[in-house]
Order: C-alpha cells, then structure tokens, then sequence
C-alpha cells in the first residue's frame, strides 16, 4: 500500500514503528536506510495530510456584537 493511500493515524503508528525498530539498533545497515527512508516516506504523507486538512479548517470568529461567523482558514493570509 503506497503511503498517501494510508490514513493519517495509520501513518503515524507505521512512523512511530519505524522509529522504534532504528532506535533499537539490532537493524543492519541495509535495513536501517530502508527504514529510514520508510519514515521520511511516511513523514511526508502525514505532512500532506496535515496540509490538506488545515486548508479545510474554518475559524470561528466572533465580532464586536458578540456574533459569531464563519470564515475559511488561509494560512497564507491573515486579515
């Protein structure tokens, strides 16, 4: 399964297990670079993913009449 096709949590715990195995230092060197490009891998597909989903993120805001409103996130540009 290729790693944009995971979930972010199923990302995560694939990350956190390749960490786990590299910190054990019983991997060869082979497999300690296979590893190792296997997280930065999955890094970059749990980056996507945090990317896609801040875009989607809206603000609430809350005006001087106490109303609160709806507005979309940009994270390139703040008013």
């Amino acid at each position: 399964m290729a790693t944009k096709d995971f979930s972010f949590e199923k990302a995560m715990a694939e990350l956190e297990e390749t960490v786990r195995a590299l910190e054990e230092g019983k991997l060869t060197l082979d497999e300690s670079l296979k590893a190792f490009e296997k997280g930065i891998k999955l890094v970059n597909a749990c980056n996507e993913k945090l990317n896609s989903a801040e875009q989607k993120i809206k603000i609430l805001l809350t005006d001087e009449n106490g109303e609160i409103t709806e507005k979309e996130f940009n994270a390139e540009k703040e008013d």
